[in-house]
């Protein structure tokens, strides 16, 4: 496995292995986990040369305390990654990724301004600059990314339509910990009480799954909610019953297509997201 810091560095080293065959690439911004794992080894399974990207990406934070307090370590990463089937870790600095300020602005619709893009604002934005800075580098034929992101998925796959990038977007499952919490980064800073009491996020929402038929999607949603803040550890920020393919809010269970709950959570100083499809 071949760590690179540097844009030209890396570039020269894909090249030489795409001779081999196609490039999975996995982009995240460390503190990995059984969940990035998974998507490493779903990247080699399907790819000859697999490709991890390892970057705190600041333009995606709209809380400066959020990026200072984000879970930093290079040298556990690179040993989890060094039997997963990894060939390439990029590992960038700041201006190794923005030598200049990025000033684009994406168009994403309705698709950045509910849920997540609501409550952050700007953070889709930031997650497209980095991704599309990063396939430009990477150029890979597939990416991985983790549906606990349901929302930035979907930003994504908007992002490489209208880029005309040539990246096929791989979904891949969430991971959950023996408790049912959707792995995640953020868990690290969660004190032991806090991930313990967390696990009612997933808990409820798997619970709701089977309340569809008697309950009606506002009953649902307040029925959620209700369930998790009468733990004293949670708090929910949102809860939404959305359309799978448009992300747009639902009203009825009889409007066509798939449905998904997604939610945010705060516990304690950590914001946890999760989602679980419906029908």
């Amino acid at each position: 496995m071949i760590q690179t810091n540097t844009i030209t560095d890396t570039r020269e080293r894909l090249q030489e292995f795409r001779r081999q065959g196609s490039i999975g690439f996995v982009p995240t911004m460390g503190a990995l986990h059984q969940g990035h794992l998974s998507l490493v080894e779903k990247a080699a399974a399907e790819n000859s040369i697999v490709a991890v990207s390892i970057f705190v990406n600041p333009t995606q934070f709209n809380n400066p305390e959020d990026l200072k307090r984000y879970p930093r370590n290079l040298a556990s990463d690179l040993e989890l990654l060094k039997d997963s089937g990894c060939h390439l870790v990029f590992a960038p600095g700041e201006k190794e990724i923005y030598p200049e300020p990025d000033i684009r602005r994406f168009d994403f619709g309705h698709l950045d301004q509910i849920m997540e893009g609501k409550h952050r604002p700007g953070h889709f934005n930031g997650v497209a600059q980095v991704v599309s800075k990063l396939f430009d580098i990477v150029k890979p034929d597939r990416a991985y990314f983790g549906i606990k992101d349901f929302q930035q998925l979907a930003v994504i796959k908007k992002m490489t339509k209208i880029l005309h990038l040539p990246v096929e977007i791989i979904p891949c499952p969430i991971i959950r910990e023996k408790n049912g919490l959707a792995m995640s980064s953020r868990n690290e800073l969660l004190l032991p009480e806090e991930r313990e009491n967390a696990s009612l996020i997933y808990k409820t929402l798997a619970n709701a799954r089977n309340l569809t038929g008697n309950k009606s999607v506002q009953e649902l949603k307040n029925w959620i909610q209700e369930t998790i803040n009468q733990n004293p550890f949670l708090l929910v920020e949102y809860i939404e019953i959305v359309d799978i393919e448009n992300l747009l809010p639902i009203s009825s269970w009889n409007e066509k297509g798939g449905k998904i709950a997604c939610i945010a959570v705060r516990c304690g100083k950590v914001r946890l997201i999760d989602n679980i499809i419906l029908n």
